[in-house]
């Protein structure tokens, strides 16, 4: 189903302060942007089933006949890895009577796939290899029948679904992002640890949160003692992305509760990218955090205006397993904690935003991907659609 470019249900008189050419003159997002149910329901329609969206890691769709079924926004998902090796995605919906092949979050691995309502059975291709009494029904060919493919991609071991199939190519999407996240080699890790969250927030609250470290000093100070909050340098993406760097201290060797790593140096990262920790947001539900030693991600699912579904996972390289005392907590703790302090900023932030005295605030300087972030979603909320994010220089040199 192609996703039409209708504009957001939004004034767009509201985004005109987001979209002003420079950080100083600009303002936030207005308050309906995280509250209202009918942006919300066109952000599903049109940023999520519009857009590239991580569903998860490849782990368990290595083999031939490996099926997981998944959402994205309203719509099912079935993933199949084929015999050829290439994984391929289908609307999950059966095309007898509309049952679901697999249940959301059903995993299998068998040859065929078939709906367990009337056992119509399926290829791993999509063809309609069997409908039990269809046989001898006049004028039913099962070349007419088989599954709705959905465009899927395959990045450094993660799956991503565009549902409405008009995202345009995922190359463009990610643009150069890859030759960012490539040297960590994502692909090769391993899952070392992994957390579920169900934030009381809008996804973009907790996505703006990420972007900046303004408010590091006031609510992290474990991470301030291993990385210095005004540090580092922020990117110019050429893709659907929004991210930058932060520095650790001299005698970290990467973020964790004292600075001590228990796995590996990640093979093949040259001297800065050792000394550096990085946070790049891959519109519009993956954050990739690469360290010296692993790759720690937060994947969103938004469950309405006011709350978020976050997965974050630990990612490790096969090295690490081969060190004696290889202990995975080391990572997982120190950003349970952050993650934790993160989760309270931002479900009072939501709380706040539902205040009658809210108004559109003003960005500091270190809020820059922020503004960032936001002027992306407000072109976003204008044209129907996202596109690459305009870049501060730009916004600003338009005013020259």
């Amino acid at each position: 189903m192609d996703v039409q470019r209708v504009p957001a249900p939004i004034d767009p008189k509201s985004l005109e302060p987001v979209l002003r050419p420079s950080l100083a003159a600009s303002r936030t997002l207005p308050a309906e942007a995280y509250l209202s149910e009918e942006v919300f329901a066109w952000e599903v329609e049109h940023l999520f089933a519009g857009g590239w969206v991580c569903v998860g890691r490849t782990e368990d769709l290595t083999e031939p006949g490996d099926q997981r079924a998944v959402r994205v926004g309203s719509e099912g998902i079935l993933l199949v890895r084929g015999e050829d090796g290439e994984l391929r995605g289908f609307h999950n919906a059966c095309r007898h009577r509309g049952h679901e092949l697999l249940y959301p979050g059903e995993h299998r691995r068998e040859r065929v796939v078939k709906c367990p309502y009337h056992s119509w059975v399926f290829g791993l291709d999509g063809a309609l290899r069997a409908a039990p009494r269809f046989g001898d029904l006049p004028g039913f060919d099962k070349a007419d029948y088989p599954l709705i493919p959905a465009a899927v991609a395959e990045w450094h071991g993660w799956v991503f679904v565009n549902a409405s199939g008009d995202a345009g190519p995922f190359a463009e999407w990610v643009g150069n992002l890859e030759e960012l996240v490539a040297p960590w080699e994502p692909e090769r890790m391993f899952v070392g640890a992994g957390h579920e969250y169900v934030v009381r927030a809008n996804w973009k609250t907790i996505t703006e949160n990420y972007h900046e470290c303004y408010h590091c000093p006031s609510i992290h100070p474990e991470l301030c003692k291993v990385t210095p909050p005004d540090s580092g340098e922020n990117y110019i993406p050429t893709g659907l992305w929004v991210g930058g760097s932060m520095e650790l201290m001299d005698f970290a060797e990467t973020m964790s509760l004292t600075g001590e790593s228990k796995g590996v140096r990640i093979r093949g990262l040259n001297d800065k990218q050792a000394r550096e920790v990085y946070y790049w947001g891959l519109f519009p539900n993956l954050l990739i955090s690469p360290h010296p030693d692993y790759v720690m991600t937060h994947r969103f699912e938004p469950l309405g205006p006011g709350e978020t579904k976050v997965e974050c996972l630990w990612l490790f390289p096969p090295e690490a397993r081969e060190r004696p005392d290889f202990d995975p907590s080391y990572a997982a703790e120190f950003w349970d904690i952050t993650n934790r302090e993160d989760w309270a900023a931002c479900e009072s932030v939501h709380r706040g935003l539902s205040s009658r005295g809210y108004r559109q605030g003003p960005f500091a300087r270190s809020e820059d991907e922020v503004y960032v972030f936001m002027a992306m979603v407000a072109r976003a909320y204008l044209d129907g659609a996202a596109s690459v994010p305009p870049r501060l220089e730009e916004l600003e040199a338009r005013t020259a």
